[in-house]
């Protein structure tokens, strides 16, 4: 008798923390995957420079950015404040035996996101205007008019045909964020 090859674990979903910049995302993806280490993180390739700091990406030029486009790399890109921004084919790898797969993603690439991911959540985290422009300029990553126009774009409102939306507010301690969204994933997984 032949072997049977073991199918592989059950897939994560793929779980968006999408919000305004300075809100606190990857602060947030950071604690959740510390906090559950089935929970699984994707790194974004961005056309950003390697010293920008921020979260842990892959920098690429454009030109390298056009290269992974026409060879396919990407299951997902998209361009927001003058930057592109790509999320890997290796997210399925991911998933596999994940309890999810948190990935930072841009409101306007939400739907198309829906369409390529068979199950895909949306956690949008909020926090005070006051308290963006405060982390936006002490990061020191924008000139003042990019947290101008980055401020400007807070308010806007996610894209409506999202299916499974969850909202967390980062106002407060980060660890209160941590244990909301931590709710939030596992009342889904039950």
């Amino acid at each position: 008798m032949m072997p049977t090859a073991k199918a592989p674990g059950p897939k994560g979903p793929v779980i968006a923390v999408v919000g305004p910049s300075g809100v606190g995302k990857d602060s947030l993806m950071s604690g959740l995957a510390v906090a559950d280490p089935r929970l699984r993180t994707m790194r974004r390739v961005i056309t950003r420079a390697p010293e920008a700091g921020g979260e842990d990406y892959q920098p690429v030029s454009e030109a390298e950015f056009e290269a992974l486009v026409a060879a396919d790399v990407f299951a997902l890109h998209w361009r927001a404040h003058g930057l592109r921004y790509g999320i890997s084919r290796d997210i399925e790898a991911l998933r596999l035996g994940a309890s999810g797969v948190l990935v930072n993603l841009s409101r306007a690439v939400l739907l198309q996101a829906q369409e390529v991911f068979d199950d895909f959540r949306v956690i949008s985290v909020t926090a005070d205007p006051e308290l963006l422009a405060a982390r936006l300029t002490g990061r020191g990553r924008e000139d003042p008019e990019e947290v101008q126009r980055r401020l400007a774009r807070a308010d806007l409102a996610l894209p409506e045909g999202l299916r499974q939306v969850y909202k967390v507010d980062n106002s407060g301690a980060l660890s209160a964020a941590i244990v909301a969204a931590q709710a939030i994933i596992q009342a889904e997984r039950a």
